[in-house]
């Protein structure tokens, strides 16, 4: 038996009115899903524990099966990780992004947060602008590290893990009261702008109709993080297909082979096919039994409040994922179990991450079900079917 994962970040929504009161993995155009779920079981499950905050390091950490309230350290260790950067016991990790905001004449902290992605900018041309950062910021205190695309990181040596605000979760907001209380962040980020405002990349970028990316933000403070074995929790070998450090650094920390997928950006152009085809690879020529697929695309277009890109996501993930692995496998003639899920909801309407729970639909080729359920968030309710725990997801998929 294998066993895939595809999870699509942030694909859970709330009804949009423009939508016919739909949401997007209602409206979108999904035929493989849609054929799947007639044969598969549809339900709800709760990702984030109680008290957690929503986001993307404690419901994947659920969904692969650890609990986040005995293994969460904070999100940025978990990247440091897939960076490669050995933290000790007295660094503290911090996400470190290159965000737009406002190019006002206003004082830095009357500005408001416009992008937490900076028009999803290149990991060349950000890793450019770090380098001019690094250049008059970096202490022995203080260090950074080129991620990918707008999410990068800093250690700081004896830190302390201090509250920072998502800059996702601030979006068109003045940034004065969300900014770090400890005052070298703040001087840092402010800084920052002074360094990144006028840099030629910018300068080019807003020339061609993108957002600058004129500052760091910094946020997701942790410590040096300790998950246990993949293979030795669950006696099944594990590989993951991310484009972003957050997941790839979550299966370093669990010892599961990670898989590099050229033109995996994390972005609504992502390499779909290429995730699709490393995951049938993985498990039918080199013997690993689960495949984690996870695209991340759903979640930045939720940020972005656009309708119409996420309907997108979902209907890629759906046609270059799904089907893709669905039709490798059946033609192999492998019995498989796939999940298909998010790890949180991303609404349009909030452009951030909320705690509600999630639609999952697990299809099983060896137990074809007969439904007239589809999948989404309200079939998902109408089920009855309700897992409260997410970390318990996993070895409900692992059991046959």
């Amino acid at each position: 038996m294998k066993y895939i994962v595809v999870l699509g970040d942030g694909m859970a929504d709330e009804p949009i009115e423009e939508l016919g009161g739909k949401t997007p993995l209602e409206y979108a155009d999904t035929p493989t899903m849609d054929k799947m779920s007639k044969q598969a079981e549809v339900g709800l499950v709760h990702t984030i524990p109680e008290g957690m905050s929503p986001g993307s390091d404690t419901a994947n950490l659920s969904v692969l099966g650890y609990d986040p309230k005995k293994y969460y350290t904070g999100r940025s260790p978990l990247e440091a990780l897939s960076i490669g950067v050995d933290m000790k016991t007295t660094d503290v990790a911090l996400r470190c992004n290159i965000v737009t905001v406002s190019t006002d004449d206003l004082p830095y902290e009357e500005k408001t947060i416009i992008d937490h992605s900076s028009s999803e900018i290149s990991t060349e041309d950000a890793a450019v602008l770090l380098e001019a950062v690094r250049k008059e910021l970096e202490t022995d205190v203080y260090k950074f590290y080129v991620g990918t695309s707008y999410r990068h990181l800093t250690i700081w040596d004896h830190g302390e893990v201090v509250t920072l605000t998502p800059p996702h979760d601030v979006l068109g907001q003045k940034i004065g009261q969300y900014l770090p209380q400890d005052e070298i962040l703040r001087k840092m980020q402010e800084k920052s702008y002074e360094i990144l405002a006028n840099h030629p990349i910018n300068i080019e970028r807003m020339k061609n109709g993108l957002n600058p990316a004129n500052s760091l933000w910094f946020w997701g403070a942790g410590t040096r993080p300790c998950v246990t074995s993949f293979e030795e929790k669950n006696h099944k070998k594990g590989a993951m297909i991310s484009a972003v450090d957050l997941l790839k650094g979550i299966a370093i920390g669990a010892d599961m082979k990670v898989l590099e997928v050229e033109g995996a950006n994390g972005g609504l152009d992502t390499n779909y096919e290429g995730k699709a085809e490393a995951a049938v690879d993985v498990l039918l020529n080199e013997g690993y039994d689960m495949a984690y697929v996870h695209v991340e695309a759903p979640d930045e277009m939720g940020h972005q409040g656009s309708v119409e890109r996420k309907i997108k996501a979902i209907e890629n993930l759906d046609s270059r994922v799904i089907k893709v692995i669905k039709d490798a496998l059946d033609k192999a003639g492998e019995d498989y179990r796939m999940l298909v899920m998010p790890d949180h909801p991303t609404p349009i309407c909030v452009r951030t991450h909320t705690s509600n729970p999630v639609p999952y639909m697990l299809f099983d080729s060896t137990d074809i079900k007969e439904s007239t359920l589809d999948y989404n968030e309200k079939c998902g309710k109408g089920s009855g079917l309700f897992m409260a725990n997410g970390y318990e997801m996993m070895n409900y998929l692992l059991s046959k």
